[in-house]
Parts: structure tokens; sequence; C-alpha cells
């Protein structure tokens, strides 16, 4: 074979095996488009997947999936069920030692009457949100919250819920965003895990998706779109220690708008070239695995801390999923936040001893756990692409090259359901592109 050949044609090649790639994958082969979708790695998933590491199921990154709404309709198109187990409840807090289970009514007052007298006004605030009246976009969460209370244990509660959820702290996520996701996007009602680890579901996806005639290549990177008179014609693949080139109607690309920067070779201008270096704010997390003998905490959701140094959440998945792990343990896994977590460095060392040391202080018999693995998630391979409130559009320079994934987002959203989203409207746009009379 020569050093580059042809390796067929398709209306759609998707560039990485996320979650907004296999989704967008998914509702173009129930749509009738010849698919194709790429993966550098070995496994589908991406930043939400799954290794095995001593018989334990370790996952990578994101462990809480969200049910309903767009995610549960993209499976739905395929006939695939979505294998998750809801905990009751789904969240709890965990102050001072203590839990507070706002699911039993209460919400917001009930979280925050015990540390100040401002609780209904914030309340208040949310409420407004939900209303359309939303801060200025530069304020952020800390600042915001600032005006109505200097309580140090509310503050802790906000920047563990930014933590959790947009991997940034809260000085780092402006107000806005943070509340039209926790007043108005519905803030992570339903979610559920997988009893063989997050993969499990993007496996099932998978399996849907080629039933269906589409394609997935694992171990296969692209290496250069191919692009004439605005439009991307084809994609360079090293596959198998090889170089082939597909043909594409259109691209969708998952691995994020500074990487595809890359990919094009200079085709997408110099403008979206810089807007990817200024307008996006990757945001970087830790996560730690561990399993203990002993139950550290009855409760089988996610649990988000108090005053910490680092850490925001954690989960039991053994509650819910006890497969996931060898016979006799309790599988845990914790998220923690550095400082910062966005735009400037932080020693990975202190952080991740900062973390380590708020699991030992809310949990003396952490010393004695089996440590699975502690992933720095940053750099090229970042908890968030970009940090909710700072995502580029989803359409691109070229006509027939979009984006989807977490750097792309809707204001304010986060978590699979974004993903599941971008993919959606990306999938929408294809379909429309394809209808068109094509160039010769």
């Amino acid at each position: 074979m020569s050093s580059q050949s042809q390796a067929g044609s398709y209306d759609a090649v998707i560039i990485g095996a996320g979650a907004g790639g296999l989704c967008a994958a998914a509702r173009l082969t129930a749509a009738g488009q010849r698919v194709l979708v790429l993966e550098s790695k070995n496994r589908v998933g991406g930043r939400a997947s799954t290794e095995v590491i001593d018989g334990f199921n370790v996952n990578i990154g994101a462990i809480a999936i969200e049910l309903g709404s767009t995610f549960e309709e993209t499976f739905k198109l395929l006939d695939v069920p979505l294998d998750l187990r809801e905990p009751s409840p789904a969240t709890v807090f965990r102050i001072d030692r203590k839990i507070i289970n706002v699911s039993k009514g209460g919400g917001w007052g009930l979280l925050l009457g015990t540390f100040t007298k401002q609780a209904a006004k914030i309340g208040t605030k949310f409420a407004d949100a939900r209303g359309g009246d939303l801060p200025e976009a530069k304020l952020s969460t800390k600042e915001w919250l600032a005006q109505y209370t200097k309580n140090d244990t509310v503050h802790a509660i906000f920047r563990n819920l930014c933590a959790a959820i947009f991997a940034a702290n809260a000085d780092e996520v402006p107000a806005r965003a943070f509340l039209t996701y926790f007043a108005i996007k519905g803030a992570f009602k339903r979610f559920g895990f997988c009893p063989r680890g997050t993969i499990g579901i993007w496996n099932d996806l998978a399996d849907g998706i080629r039933r269906r005639g589409g394609e997935i290549w694992l171990d296969s990177s692209a290496t250069r779109l191919h692009v004439a008179d605005g439009r991307v014609t084809g994609v360079e693949v090293e596959r198998n220690g090889e170089t082939v080139r597909v043909e594409a109607g259109v691209v969708i690309n998952n691995i994020g708008p500074r990487a595809l920067v890359e990919l094009a070779g200079g085709a997408l201008g110099d403008a979206y070239a810089e807007a990817t270096r200024t307008v996006l704010k990757p945001a970087a997390n830790i996560v730690i695995n561990f399993a203990t003998r002993e139950r550290l905490l009855d409760v089988p959701g996610l649990v988000t801390f108090g005053k910490t140094r680092r850490l925001c959440n954690m989960g039991e998945l053994t509650a819910t999923c006890p497969e996931i792990a060898p016979s006799g343990w309790y599988q845990y896994v914790a998220y923690a936040v550095p400082i910062p977590a966005i735009g400037g460095d932080f020693d990975e060392t202190a952080e991740i001893e900062a973390s380590l040391q708020d699991l030992r202080d809310e949990f003396p018999g952490f010393d004695n756990a089996k440590m699975l693995s502690v992933r720095v998630m940053r750099g090229e391979w970042p908890a968030q692409r970009s940090c909710a409130g700072y995502d580029m559009p989803q359409d691109t320079p070229l006509a027939n090259l979009w984006n989807v994934g977490d750097g792309v987002k809707d204001y304010g959203d986060g978590g699979t359901q974004a993903c599941a989203l971008t993919a959606k409207l990306a999938a929408e746009k294809v379909r429309a592109y394809l209808a068109q009379p094509q160039p010769a």
C-alpha cells in the first residue's frame, strides 16, 4: 500500500469518541447518514471513561451521568438501553461532619439558613435568576455572594459547588453562569452510575451506532484536515501504522477548538486561532480513586463538602453498583479543584497533598485506604475544555465543520447533558447542510 491511501467516503466524519462525538454519531446514524468516528485511544468515552486497576473499574473523569432530556433521548433514537442506577438521595452536603439532605425539602433555605441570616435573600436571587434577572457577566460567583454574606461556611459551600460542577473556584466562575446552571438549567437533579463503570454506557451507544451502520475506528488519530473552497473535503488518519485519507461530506470535531486549529493547518484563520487562546478557559481538577474495607460514609449519591482546602465532592460507587469493585471492598471517587484551576500554574504535588489531607480530616479511616489512582486533569487533558461562561461557538469559519463537546456548551451549561445538547444542535446543522445541493 502507498504511504497515503483512500479509505472510503462518509457523509460525516466525527473526530473524537467522547460524549459529544458519540451522541452526534448516534443522531446521524439514526437519521440514515453514513458516519465514521475516529478515536485516537483504544476505547470510547474520552474524559468520561473507565480503566481496570487491580480488579476495580476505575472511572477516568466523570462518573455521574445525567438522565432525562437530550442525553436520554439520544439513546432512545437507537433503541439502546441506558444502563444507569439512580442513587437516592442523589446529592447531600457534609458540613462539620454532619449530613444535610436538601432533597427532603427546604432547598437553598435549608442549606444556608443554619449559617447566615441572609439565606432568604440569597434564595430570592435564585428566583430572580429564573425570571431572567441575572448579574453582569464579569461578576464572579464569589463577588456576587459577597454582596449578601461574609459567612465562611456559605462561601465554602458555593466554592465547592463551583468546583464540583465546573472544575473551577468561585472566584473563577461567572455568577451569571452559576445562576443559569443552578436556577435555570435544572442543576443535576437526576443522574446515575453505570455498574460497569462509565465506559459501559459508551460501549452500549457505540454498539448501537455500529448496528445501524456507523463505523468507529479506535487507535486512529486524525492528523490533518483537507480543505478546499472554504470546506473540509477529507481527513488524514494515522491507523495501523499507515496514513489513510477518508473523504467527508461534513466533519464534526469533539477534541476541542484548540486541537482543531492544529488539524486545520491555518485554514480556520488567525482570528479563530486567537479566539481559542483568549476565549476558552480550560479548567483543571484532581480525581482520587480509592477503596476501603470499612465503609466511610453511608450515603449512596454524591456528597458535597463545606469547609475544605481543595476537596469538593465524593461518591461511593459501590453503594449503588457493588459489582464495580471486588467483593468486600467499598470504592470511592473524590474530586478536588486546585488553586488556581484556570489560567495560572499550580504545584501538582502540593495540591494533591492538600486534597488528600482533606480526606484524612473528613474520614479518619482514610489512612487505611487502598489507593487506586490520582489523576490530575489539566493541559491537553483538562477537566473542562472551557469553564462555563467561556465557551466558543459550535460553528467554525468552514461551512461544513462544527464543534461539539465541553468547549462549545450552551451558556451556563455543564456535564454530559451539555455535550449531548451540542451534539443534537450539530446533527441538525449537518442534516440541513447535506440536504442542500453539494458542490461538484
